[in-house]
């Protein structure tokens, strides 16, 4: 009966060492798992959020190539056309800016502006100075200066290239020279001598829907009134020339001309150009 009794006593004390061990395991477990849920909690925040970032960039980018296809369709349709409503403020030298010569650096320098039209005619006017100096041919002498002007239009072709085939035709001071007699009331100055008349171009033209703005120009004039303009009665009443040449200033001659320029954007744009401008101001903006 004694040893029955021990065995009960025995096998209650091991079941209830068991339940103090189990309680302390789960007493344990229990902070760990909390912790191990809030830590899962946080990632799937994070992926959540890496995944809505990575959508968004997607959406971004997605709405970027689209308006990106959209400007290449625009820049297209754009190429159809880079002259068109174009005004441009010109600087130059030689025979567009306005005046080619024979004396001295042999060109004026001048400015201008010139407006091309949706038809690409250009209406275009310039403003230059001759400049004055020492004579290079007579060290005693000096050259008389002067002002110059041309007004014309020009005719653009190849408007879907960057380069555009120009003709021009313009009236104004075409030719100068100066007068072999130098004016001992005036220090020793040569007289300014300017004839006017009519002059043809062949233009070569860089111009696109960005501001700049270049322009070679080759050609020749006519002066109806060059023989009168660089001749006159001696003494004896014998008609002379005024310049070097005994024949005077040329009628007709070769003449050429650089011009650089700053072209405004297009006036009166189309939709297709505004849209282009307000998504290119939108990424500007971003």
């Amino acid at each position: 009966m004694l040893k029955k009794i021990c065995i009960l006593f025995f096998a209650l004390a091991v079941a209830g060492f068991a339940q103090d061990d189990n309680d302390s395991y789960e007493d344990e477990a229990a902070p760990n798992t909390a912790a191990y849920t809030a830590a899962n909690d946080d990632d799937e925040e994070a992926q959540s959020s890496a995944r809505s970032s990575r959508a968004a960039d997607r959406a971004k980018r997605a709405e970027f190539e689209k308006d990106q296809k959209l400007d290449e369709f625009a820049n297209n349709i754009r190429r159809r056309d880079w002259l068109k409503d174009r005004l441009i403020f010109e600087l130059g030298a030689g025979s567009r800016q306005p005046v080619m010569g024979e004396t001295g650096i042999g060109m004026g320098f001048g400015f201008g502006a010139e407006y091309i039209t949706r038809w690409h005619l250009g209406l275009y006017g310039a403003f230059g100075f001759i400049p004055s100096g020492d004579d290079p041919d007579f060290s005693d002498y000096k050259l008389e200066g002067g002002t110059g002007w041309k007004v014309g239009l020009n005719y653009y072709l190849f408007p879907k290239n960057p380069l555009h085939l120009g003709l021009s035709v313009s009236y104004g001071t075409v030719y100068y020279d100066h007068d072999i007699t130098a004016n001992e009331d005036n220090d020793f100055t040569r007289e300014l001598l300017m004839t006017t008349g009519f002059q043809f171009d062949v233009l070569i033209t860089y111009l696109t829907n960005e501001w700049y703005y270049l322009q070679f120009a080759i050609g020749m004039y006519y002066a109806p009134n060059a023989y009168d303009d660089s001749h006159k009665k001696d003494v004896t009443g014998k008609t002379i020339s005024r310049v070097i040449d005994s024949d005077g200033i040329s009628k007709f001659g070769l003449v050429f001309g650089i011009t650089i320029g700053f072209a405004l954007p297009e006036f009166f744009p189309d939709a297709t150009e505004i849209r282009r401008r307000e998504r290119e101001k939108k990424y500007q903006d971003d």
